[in-house]
């Protein structure tokens, strides 16, 4: 069962986002800060990663560059309430993430995991 490490702030949010995975067969971890989310990181292994951009405690564009340098090829998912992400292809260690704007449909959440599966250059186990 591929394991999903969620980090957003909004307990609604991880809410939506742990109970759509989890009908599709996921395992899944959610984290409301940052820290929170690459001590999560660091004590188990994660298939794929979904980090909001504004976090309360840091950006979550840092914790994407951690957690590319702990792990170069995880499928990450950028989420973010702002329209413009543009800034995301500014840094090298947020290559090949996969942009998804709040509001997001549960079918939009799906497509974006396998679009960041396929951008880290491989294929999530059968669930998606």
């Amino acid at each position: 069962m591929p394991r999903v490490l969620i980090i957003d702030d909004q307990k609604d949010v991880r809410a939506m986002v742990a109970i759509v995975l989890r009908v599709h067969r996921f395992e899944v971890a959610e984290v409301e800060s940052g820290a929170a989310g690459l001590k999560a990181f660091a004590e188990s292994p994660f298939d794929a990663a979904i980090v909001d951009i504004f976090l309360g405690d840091t950006s979550g564009v840092d914790v994407i560059a951690s957690l590319r340098e702990r792990a170069p090829g995880l499928p990450i998912i950028a989420v973010s309430g702002m329209t413009a992400l543009d800034f995301m292809e500014q840094s090298p260690h947020l290559a090949n993430v996969v942009c998804l704007q709040k509001p997001f449909r549960p079918n939009d959440l799906l497509q974006a995991l396998r679009k960041a599966q396929a951008a880290a250059g491989g294929e999530l186990p059968a669930a998606v």
